[in-house]
């Protein structure tokens, strides 16, 4: 992702890599984003990396998070379980490679798009926003 970021924008922003447990890299930044990574953390993590990323953005940042979401209720989940299974084999994804991703998967700690708002606000986060959903993947974007 790294990668493709430098490609897309090259020198005009400051890539950092590293455990988003452990300390942000000092601020003031006047964006934070990630991709794809905080349903890795549990839920109490991603509590306060919202939290720290909130002290890190200069007044005015902003914080945007492309993720992988859970649905709000259990059968919806079973839908977009279904549509995401779907969408991998209509891309070209045979058994063997949807297996492997059923089970990393199996290791993912996915929070709806309610319960992102209700950390973000509790983290001091203004304007909370879903930009883009698309069953279990969303771009939530909150300004400090």
């Amino acid at each position: 992702m790294l990668e493709q970021a430098r490609a897309r924008l090259g020198d005009r922003v400051r890539y950092v890599a590293g455990d988003m447990t452990e300390p942000l890299p000092a601020g003031p930044w006047d964006a934070v984003v990630s991709a794809l990574a905080t349903h890795h953390l549990p839920d109490a993590d991603k509590e306060t990396l919202f939290a720290r990323v909130r002290e890190a953005l200069s007044p005015g940042g902003v914080f945007i998070n492309a993720e992988q979401v859970a649905a709000p209720a259990p059968d919806l989940e079973a839908h977009y379980e279904h549509h995401h299974e779907h969408t991998a084999r209509a891309r070209g994804s045979d058994n063997e490679e949807w297996a492997g991703a059923v089970e990393r998967m199996r290791h993912d700690r996915r929070a709806s798009v309610e319960r992102h708002f209700e950390w973000l606000r509790e983290a001091g986060f203004a304007d909370a926003d879903c930009l883009y959903k698309d069953h279990g993947f969303a771009v939530l974007v909150a300004r400090r």
